[in-house]
This record gives structure tokens, sequence and C-alpha cells, in this order.
């Protein structure tokens, strides 16, 4: 179940009124990329990022006159000309091998930095680029209008690397602004690092994911901050009692230590519970019951005379945040929500402002 208006208003408070490009990728963090963007749009953000073509273009569809850019490199320049997408410039190498199709199309110059998952690793390149660019006619150039980067030690607040490789971004944008070219978008901010930080100086853009969705980047930020309007919750399908000789589960994964009442739910790690999670507590009418065990389709949970079977069983809501269960060690935010599997969870979408004619 999603709470619509809740989602909107912590998209417009965790963008602090700053532009905001929001990371929609893999179903909008599950959350559903219709749906999604849609509500960002409502929220005053009109540029998303996403890996995929095939989300870039389910994005055209729903915000005709969006900035969409496509973080991975793509090589369906058809698609990207035909639907005004921007893509990431990954390497010397693709330039020069693509540099016929890049033609009038618009890119954002991709610096590696020390998450090193893609992009240029030094100012050298990047210079190239754009000198190589500078002297080619017009009617070839590509419009390089951004340059951006992805931290990825932001959110570890005891390690020292967050701050190395925001320095080495910082200075290589500093040389590339050598050049005189000018970016309309340059972004390189994550939710952890605008909650440590704020915007950079001549930043134009943030480039927003979990803080979104309403989760915290880190532990000690304000709930208050960061509004989740996510609740996962399950049926119980059957009571029953248990003697302390009985196992149950696979592989007899649990025997109670007593004569025991468990409720079977209706919801396992086939629809994306993680097992690490599984070690936690569930809430059933606002009560907390340990998880005894987790198999495909079904959960099994201990509980007591207060439980019936009309009850729901929440896995996650305001009073489970996903955040807490990351500072338990259960995954990273994202890891959580990307785990759920969307085709076997049924989403309700509940104060849905919209008129609809």
């Amino acid at each position: 179940m999603i709470d619509r208006a809740q989602f909107v208003r912590t998209a417009k408070m965790s963008s602090g009124g700053k532009n905001v490009i929001a990371v929609v990728k893999n179903n909008a963090y599950n959350y559903g990329l219709e749906f999604s963007v849609s509500a960002f749009l409502e929220a005053g953000i009109h540029s998303f990022a996403t890996t995929s073509m095939d989300e870039a273009l389910t994005i055209r569809q729903i915000a005709p006159d969006a900035m969409i850019f496509l973080m991975n490199p793509t090589y369906d320049f058809e698609s990207v000309r035909a639907n005004d997408f921007h893509i990431t410039l990954p390497s010397l190498e693709y330039y020069y091998k693509y540099k016929d199709e890049l033609a009038g199309l618009s890119v954002h110059l991709e610096f590696a930095g020390l998450f090193n998952r893609s992009g240029f690793d030094n100012v050298s390149d990047l210079v190239e680029i754009i000198n190589d660019m500078d002297v080619l006619p017009t009617h070839v150039q590509m419009d390089i209008a951004g340059i951006w980067t992805h931290f990825g030690y932001a959110d570890e607040l005891d390690m020292q690397e967050y701050e190395v490789e925001r320095k080495m971004w910082l200075d290589t944008l500093s040389s590339i602004k050598k050049t005189g070219h000018t970016f309309k978008y340059i972004h390189a901010q994550n939710s952890a690092s605008f909650a440590r930080d704020g915007l950079f100086d001549d930043h134009t853009h943030l480039r927003l994911g979990i803080a979104l969705y309403g989760s915290r980047p880190y532990a000690t930020l304000p709930v208050s901050d960061y509004e989740q309007s996510m609740t996962l919750k399950a049926p119980i399908v059957q009571l029953r009692h248990l003697r302390a000789s009985q196992k149950c589960g696979y592989g007899g994964s649990y025997q109670p230590g007593k004569d025991a009442s468990v409720a079977v739910v209706d919801i396992g790690y086939g629809d994306g519970i993680l097992r690490k999670r599984a070690e936690f507590h569930c809430m059933i009418n606002g009560k907390c019951y340990p998880i005894k065990a987790l198999m495909m389709s079904h959960m099994i949970v201990e509980v007591d005379e207060e439980v019936s079977l009309e009850d729901e069983v929440i896995l996650y809501g305001s009073d489970l945040r996903i955040d807490e269960f990351t500072n338990l060690g259960v995954g990273a935010n994202s890891e959580q929500l990307g785990a759920l599997n969307y085709n076997s969870l049924k989403k309700v979408i509940i104060n849905d402002a919209r008129v609809y004619q």
C-alpha cells in the first residue's frame, strides 16, 4: 500500500526546493514507474534518470516534456534521437567509435571518481572531448549538455573516502571549467551527499534516489524529514498450535522451545522478503511479534492469543521503517525495496487526489 499524498510530500521535502533529477531506475525502486513519475511531476520534478531504455521510453510517454537521462551507455541512437533523451558519455573509446552517431545528441560527460563503475578516469580525457568537439562543424557536433559523477561513499559516515571522492570531483570540475564550456546540467550528489553538504556551489541539479522514496540515507537524520509512504502487509492464512517437539518450515528450521501458537503468513522470499529481514520482528495490531521461519510463499510468526485470523501482518510501515532495518544490517534501503516482487505483490494506492475526467 502506498499513500500517494504522502509520497508527493516526501518528494517535495527531500528535494529542499532545489532542482532535482529523480532516479527512477528499476521500476522506480519498485514503487512503480508510472505511479512515481506522475507523482514526481506533481511534486515539481521534471527531470528523470534511469539505466533502462525501456523505462526511458515509458517515462517519455508519461512526461512528454521531461529531461530524461540514460545513466548507462546506450547504442540505440535511433531511439535516443527520436525521443530527445540525454545519454551518458563514459569514455574516449565510446566517443571516437560512435562520434558520427552522437551528432546532435545531448550527452553528459561521466567522471568515474572513486566509485569506478564507469566513466572517465582523468581530466585530460574530458578536456580532449570538449576541445575535439569545439573544432567540428556545428551540424556534426553533439551537445555536451552535462557532466556528472556518482559518490559511492557518501553514506559511509565512518570512512574518509567520501571526502576524497568529493575533492577529486570538485577539482576535476574546476579544471574542466577552464575550457570555458558551459554545462546546463552539473549533477553529482545523491541523497546522502545532499544531506551532508547541501547543494554544491555551481551545481545545477541534485540527482536523488532513496530520499525521494522516504528512506533516510543514514540513520542519524530526523525521521520527520523522510516520511515513508509505503506499507507492506500480508494476510494470515492459518493459525496453528505447535508442541515443543514439533518442527515447521523448510528442513524443520523452526522448533519452539515450548508449546507455541504460530501464524502462517501469506508472504515469503518469493515476494522479495530478504532472509535477513526475517531475523527480526513484524507487527500485528500495533504489537511486535518475532518471525521464526521464512519460506518461498509463506512466513511463520510466533503469536499469542490476541492474534486472530482476520488480522494483517505488517513487514514495513510507519513504525517499521526500511531505513531502520538498514541500520540493523538487513541490507541497503534500495536493496530492500529492489528485492520486492511487484509481480506477485498487490499494490494499492491511497489518498490519490488527482481528478480524472
